[in-house]
């Protein structure tokens, strides 16, 4: 008996879906019986600044091979220094790799370097590979390039991170992973010189989870930077006041990495202004889709975005000191004025 349109129809589908997964199950590192190491695995880069660079230098450290590329070639060399190969675009570190992590500034960066249909890292990788974005960058790109990545029979994992400079230097990064839970758990081996990956589930919460961390690291260094300047104030060693508190439930990973540093006027980044101002500014337009007030970061994005009025937006997250400061007139260099209105 012949088949009715509707079934045949049903049946193709079916065979086309059957035939993907077969592709997305055979070929490459995403074949059940691949597993990654040093000796099977290529490794790409993209986007060699003040986090990935050190990021990557943990993959060449473990025996990887790493092609990168980056817009300013120069931010790559310390790389290219110790064997890393350097390629001409984001296509051609696809086509010399297995894996392929990226992590820029913006997600117009991300979108360009992922899905341009020419010089994108998705025209250029085999059937099997992988794609990691470790950007903070949108939710719904997130699984927009995750789809891309299927309809090429690849894969795709957004894997922000936390732990800044000194968690990327250290491989100490608190990762969160978003995408096929079996891709990430074949993915450990890379993250783990990086860091810890902690699985969140679907494309996108990846990114959510990190939105979730810079909301509640916003409210924090602005509650630090105010206990600085009313300890500064009030009359006490503001160093030896951050050790009195470092130990109780004002203890936190932002005074341990930047409280110092602001004592010592040093501004220079481990993450940049411009960058938090962009993170908050997704956090906000998400809040916005959700129906979500939270005051107290919108509150944090506007005294970051004072900073970038002032032309400071390549300044670490620590100079948020400066927008407090110049609200109070006050300065925590040299001794506090005494309070004139104290009884």
């Amino acid at each position: 008996m012949p088949f009715r349109l509707p079934e045949l129809l049903r049946c193709l589908r079916r065979s086309t879906a059957g035939l993907r997964c077969h592709i997305c199950n055979m070929a490459g590192l995403l074949s059940s019986d691949k597993v990654v190491t040093p000796s099977t695995t290529r490794i790409g880069w993209i986007g060699t600044g003040v986090m990935g660079r050190s990021m990557a230098g943990h993959l060449l450290s473990a025996g990887y091979s790493l092609t990168v590329f980056n817009r300013t070639s120069s931010k790559a060399q310390a790389l290219l220094d110790r064997g890393a190969k350097l390629a001409g675009s984001p296509v051609d570190v696809a086509r010399a790799s297995d894996v392929v992590f990226l992590i820029v500034g913006y997600p117009s960066d991300v979108r360009r370097v992922a899905l341009d249909p020419s010089k994108g890292v998705l025209s250029g990788l085999a059937p099997g590979s992988v794609l990691v974005d470790m950007t903070t960058s949108d939710p719904a790109l997130a699984a927009e390039i995750a789809d891309a990545a299927l309809a090429v029979s690849c894969a795709a994992v957004d894997a922000p991170v936390s732990g800044g400079d000194r968690g990327a230097r250290t491989g100490t990064l608190s990762i969160f992973a978003g995408g096929d839970k079996s891709v990430v758990q074949k993915l450990e081996p890379l993250f783990g010189c990086m860091g810890t990956v902690t699985y969140m589930g679907r494309p996108g919460q990846g990114q959510r989870t990190k939105l979730g961390n810079q909301i509640a690291i916003a409210s924090t260094m602005v509650g630090l930077v105010e206990g600085m300047v009313y300890a500064h104030k009030a009359g006490l060693d503001v160093e030896r006041w951050m050790d009195a508190i470092s130990t109780g439930a004002a203890g936190s990973k932002s005074l341990d990495l930047y409280g110092k540093r602001i004592l010592k006027r040093d501004m220079e980044a481990g993450f940049y202004v411009h960058h938090f101002v962009k993170d908050l500014g997704i956090c906000l337009k998400e809040c916005q889709s959700m129906g979500l007030a939270l005051p107290g970061l919108a509150l944090a994005h506007q005294l970051y975005v004072s900073l970038m009025a002032h032309g400071e937006g390549e300044l670490g997250t620590q100079a948020l000191i400066l927008s407090i400061e110049r609200l109070n007139n006050t300065r925590l260099e040299g001794e506090p004025k005494p309070d004139t209105h104290s009884a």
